[in-house]
C-alpha cells in the first residue's frame, strides 16, 4: 500500500471515529475502535490460515447464497458440514496460528450482524473476546480485551442502545475498510495512524502511549547502526531489543522497520508497560504488524520496581542483555526511592535519582541491561544535562566511565504531552571516541514550525542521524567535545555551553556612524532655519 493510500485509509477511519464518538472521551472511543480493527486482523489472518489448512475442502459459497442460508462466513458452512472434524481442525490451528476464533466470532460474521442490526451483536462480541482471551493456545491473548467495556453507559444507557451503537460503529468501519486493499499488512499501518491521531486529540495524556514517528525514527536509526563504527552502517541482526516504557509499542516497531529496510532481522522484541490499557494496545500493535507471538514479549509491570522476573536473574551467565535499548519514559516522574532500591543492582554503583524526578532511574534501569556491543537511545528532559545534587553525581560517573556517547538537543513543542524541548542521550558500555558529540538541532532552521506542534521533516531527521553516524562537526550545529573541557565545566552537559546557535552580530563602524550623525545634525540645522523663516513671515515665534 502506498503512503497516499494509507493516508486515505487513515483519514477515512479517523473521520468515522470523529463522527461517531459524540460525547465520548477520545481515549475511550480509541479502545473500542482499535479493538475492532484488531479483531478484523485476527479474523482475516485466521481465515487465510484455515483456507490453507482445508485446501479444496474450504467452502466457496457466493455471498448472496450465504445470506439466504443465514450463514455469516465460509468457515461457518464448513463447521456445520463437518462437525465431527472441528476438534481436530482447531488443534491444528492452535499449533499453526496459536489461536482459534469460532465462526460466529469472526469479523465477517460480526460485520454481517452489524449490517442487519442484529440484537445479539453485543453478546456475541463479548463472548468472542472472552473466547479469544481464555481459550487461546498461548498466553499472548490473556486479558487482551480486558479494558473494553461493551456494557458501558458511554455506548448507551440501555442494552438495546449499546447494541445499536456497536452495530453502527462496526458497520461504518467495515464499509470504510472495504474500499481499500484486503492485505492484512494495511491494518497494522492503519492502527498506527489512528494511534497517532488519537494521541493528537488526547493532548498531555498522549505521552503515556505514543512517541511521534519522526522522533521514534531518530532513535531507531541510531540504535540499528554499528555501535563501535556507526559509519559502517546498519547491523545485520539485533538479537534482543528492549523498550522498558513501551507505550503502544510504536518505538519498538520502528526499530524493527529500520532494520528490515536494510535486510536485517531482530531475534526477539521485549517491552514493559505499566498502564494496562496501553499494555494491551502494545500487544495488539505487535500482532497487527505481523510480529509472531513467539517473537515478542510484553510485560505489564513497573520498570522502576523491576517486577519482571526475567530481568531479575542474578546469575551473570543467564542475565538478559540487549543489543538495543530505546525508551521515551515519562518526564520528571515523581517516584518513591527507598533504601532497598538503593541497594538494587541497577542503582547501587550510581546512586538513586531524586524523588522529584525519576529520569536517571529510568536511564540506569535500561542501561543495566545493555550489552557490551549495544546502543541505548533515550528521550529525556533537558534538566538531566545540568541539574545538581544526586543527578549531577550520576551524570558525572556516567561521563567518567565513558558511557555517554552523544547528546542531541531537539526543538520545543514536538510532543503531544509537553511543549518543553527535550534531548536524546545515546549511551554505550564500550565506546571508541574519547569525547562526547553534541548536536544542537533546536534552531528554527532545523524543524518546521506548526500551529499546535512543530515537526521534524525527513531532511532534518537525516541530518541528525548523518551527523551522529559520521561524527561530523558543523558550526552552530554539532561539535565533538573533549572530556577535559566537560570536566572544566563541572560535567555540566548543557548543550548551549558547547554548541551555541546564536549568530554573531555584524561589526559596527563607529566612524561611519559618527559621519552619518554629523550629516544628520547639519540637515536638522538647515531645515530648522528654513522652517523659522516661514514662521516669522506668519508672525509666529521661531523654533529655538
Amino acid at each position: 500500500m502506498t503512503e497516499q493510500e494509507l493516508n486515505r485509509l487513515g483519514k477515512t477511519l479517523w473521520a468515522i471515529a470523529d463522527d461517531l464518538r459524540g460525547l465520548m472521551d477520545a481515549d475511550d472511543f480509541r479502545d473500542y475502535m482499535l479493538s475492532f480493527l484488531f479483531l478484523r486482523y485476527l479474523s482475516d489472518n485466521y481465515e487465510m490460515a484455515a483456507k490453507k489448512e482445508l485446501g479444496k475442502d474450504y467452502p466457496d459459497v457466493p455471498l448472496a447464497v450465504l445470506r439466504e442460508t443465514g450463514a455469516k462466513s465460509q468457515l461457518q458452512v464448513w463447521y456445520e458440514e463437518n462437525a465431527e472434524d472441528v476438534e481436530d481442525f482447531e488443534k491444528q490451528m492452535r499449533l499453526k496460528v496459536h489461536y482459534v476464533i469460532e465462526p460466529q466470532h469472526l469479523w465477517s460474521s460480526v460485520a454481517e450482524m452489524a449490517r442487519t442490526h442484529h440484537t445479539d451483536l453485543l453478546d456475541t462480541l463479548w463472548k468472542g473476546f472472552k473466547y479469544i482471551e481464555e481459550k487461546s493456545f498461548e498466553s499472548t491473548f490473556q486479558g487482551l480485551f480486558s479494558e473494553i467495556d461493551l456494557h458501558s453507559n458511554k455506548l448507551g444507557k440501555k442494552p438495546a442502545d449499546r447494541n445499536a451503537m456497536l452495530c453502527t460503529i462496526i458497520q461504518k468501519i467495515a464499509e470504510g475498510i472495504s474500499k481499500f486493499s484486503t492485505d492484512t499488512d494495511i491494518l497494522g499501518d492503519a492502527y498506527e495512524y489512528l494511534i497517532g491521531q488519537f494521541a493528537a486529540g488526547s493532548g498531555k495524556k498522549a505521552g503515556e502511549f505514543y512517541t511521534p514517528q519522526q522522533i521514534s525514527t531518530i532513535l531507531s536509526e541510531i540504535v540499528t547502526l554499528d555501535s563501535q563504527e556507526p559509519k559502517n552502517g546498519k547491523k545485520k541482526k539485533l538479537s534482543k531489543v528492549l523498550d522498558f516504557a513501551c507505550g503502544s509499542g510504536s518505538l519498538l516497531l520502528n526499530v524493527r522497520k529500520q532494520l528490515h529496510k536494510e535486510g536485517g532481522t531482530i531475534g526477539k522484541i521485549y517491552g514493559q508497560e505499566k498502564n494496562i490499557t496501553t499494555y494491551n494496545l502494545a500487544r495488539m500493535n505487535m500482532l497487527l504488524h505481523g510480529v509472531k507471538d513467539t517473537e515478542f514479549e510484553i510485560h505489564h509491570g513497573d520498570s522502576l520496581l523491576n517486577d519482571w522476573d526475567i530481568l531479575n536473574e542474578m546469575n551473570p551467565a543467564k542475565k538478559l542483555q540487549f543489543d538495543a535499548v530505546v525508551a521515551n519514559p515519562p518526564f520528571s516522574y515523581r517516584w518513591e526511592p527507598s533504601d532497598a532500591l538503593g541497594e538494587n543492582f541497577r542503582f547501587k554503583n550510581y546512586g538513586l535519582a531524586p524523588k522529584s524526578a525519576a529520569d536517571f532511574a529510568f536511564l540506569l534501569h535500561g542501561f543495566h541491561f545493555l550489552s557490551d556491543s549495544g546502543v541505548m537511545a533515550i528521550i529525556l528532559p533537558h534538566g538531566v544535562l545540568f541539574r545538581g545534587g544526586a543527578e549531577e553525581r550520576i551524570r558525572t560517573k556516567l561521563l567518567k566511565d565513558g558511557h555517554i556517547d552523544t547528546v542531541i538537543g531537539l526543538p520545543a513543542n514536538l510532543f503531544f504531552s509537553t511543549g518543553i524541548p527535550v534531548c536524546i542521550l545515546v549511551l554505550k558500555r564500550c565506546k571508541k571516541p574519547d569525547d562526547v558529540l553534541f548536536i544542537n538541532a533546536s534552531d528554527s532552521e532545523n524543524f518546521e514550525k506548526g500551529k499546535r506542534q512543530n515537526r521534524l521533516l525527513p531532511e532534518h531527521i537525516e541530518k541528525i542521524v548523518d551527523t551522529y553516524q559520521y561524527r561530523k562537526e558543523e558550526k552552530r550545529y554539532s561539535r565533538r567535545v573533549s572530556m577535559e573541557e566537560i570536566k572544566n565545566n563541572d560535567f555540566n552537559l548543557n548543550i548551549s555551553r558547547y554548541v551555541s546557535t546564536a549568530t554573531a552580530e555584524d561589526p559596527i563602524n563607529l566612524q561611519a556612524v559618527n559621519a552619518n550623525l554629523v550629516k544628520l545634525k547639519e540637515s536638522i540645522v538647515t531645515s530648522t532655519d528654513r522652517h523659522n523663516q516661514f514662521l516669522i513671515e506668519l508672525g509666529l515665534p521661531p523654533l529655538p
